[in-house]
């Protein structure tokens, strides 16, 4: 490094002149990162406005996403403390998707070099976006968002899977937060503001989207959704005794999706190949596959898609699994 100052040229004070004019547009409390002014020209950066850093349902939300965590990396002894510090690397996302997913990744366990570390993340979001993808989720975050700790890329992430897997926490409805665009246009920062929804309500994170006759039914009339079960293990068994299999709880036994395929083919009259499904599918992702498959296959015998989500029967969800089988009920009550 050379110790004599050199002489700032006409382009040196012409960029200083225009970061002098430019830094007033960026609203108060908002750091300029170096890297802002030495964007490509139409390059863009985000970053999080100060005062969503501090909204209290913001703050409720990552405590929820920790928690969550924590709880499900219990017995890997992974301990977060907070999302940008903890997230970025890959480490925990890795081990967050393997436990919920049930698939081992073929990655480094321990990576301290950033290239590493980007590798890693890689190959955990390239296994998230292929899940969450053909389930209509818009991706709102990829390795240098990640790798930078770009707070609401990770919390989208984490919400994303959480919501996907239908894990058993509360998520606090309607957090949004303020986002600061940084772009660069014709030499010139410009900066905008954008909202993001992080959350919506309840009902839209869970699935029910509205309420029908199986909700009027198992909260005010438990004795006739008695006499509904009744009808329908009566109507399944009449089709799968033809395969020597038979059905006593409608709760658990159509949640791996086995039967659900084998009926939709007694029903239709046809032979599903067994490579179509898992006969004995050993984890979530499986389960889910065989549930989807059978939805296709209600498809393709000509009924509507179900309301209910895959992962909602396999998850057990009583009304889920009642409004597919109930549909089947309406279509096939005759068939023999």
């Amino acid at each position: 490094m050379s110790t004599s100052e050199s002489t700032p040229t006409m382009s040196d004070l012409h960029e200083e002149g225009k970061n002098a004019i430019n830094t007033p547009m960026l609203p108060s409390g908002t750091e300029i990162h170096p890297e802002d002014t030495m964007l490509e020209e139409n390059a863009e950066r985000n970053m999080l406005d100060p005062t969503s850093r501090e909204n209290p349902k913001f703050k409720d939300l990552q405590r929820v996403l920790i928690d969550w965590i924590n709880n499900e990396l219990e017995e890997d002894r992974i301990i977060v403390k907070g999302l940008e510090e903890d997230c970025y690397d890959g480490q925990v996302l890795q081990k967050l998707f393997e436990k919920l997913s049930g698939r081992k990744l073929n990655v480094a366990e321990v990576t301290q070099s950033e290239i590493g570390q980007k590798q890693k993340l890689q190959t955990v979001l390239e296994a998230v976006n292929e899940l969450l993808k053909p389930h209509g989720w818009s991706i709102e975050w990829s390795v240098d968002s990640i790798h930078a700790k770009n707070l609401v890329a990770i919390v989208y992430l984490l919400v994303a899977l959480a919501m996907h897997y239908l894990a058993p926490i509360r998520l606090p409805e309607h957090v949004s937060v303020q986002v600061v665009v940084v772009k660069k246009r014709e030499g010139i920062l410009q900066t905008s503001h954008v909202t993001k929804e992080l959350t919506s309500t309840t009902e839209m994170m869970t699935g029910r989207f509205e309420r029908d006759a199986f909700d009027t039914l198992l909260d005010h009339a438990p004795d006739k959704l008695n006499v509904v079960k009744k009808s329908l293990i009566t109507f399944v068994n009449k089709h799968l005794n033809k395969l020597n299999l038979e059905v006593t709880e409608l709760e658990s036994q159509f949640a791996d999706g086995v039967y659900l395929v084998l009926l939709m083919g007694l029903l239709e009259n046809y032979f599903v190949p067994l490579y179509n499904f898992f006969l004995t599918p050993e984890n979530f992702e499986q389960k889910v596959h065989n549930v989807a498959f059978a939805f296709e296959l209600m498809q393709d015998g000509g009924l509507k898609k179900p309301k209910a989500r895959p992962e909602d029967v396999v998850n057990l969800n009583l009304k889920s699994t009642l409004r597919v089988l109930y549909n089947l009920f309406t279509n096939y009550k005759n068939s023999e």
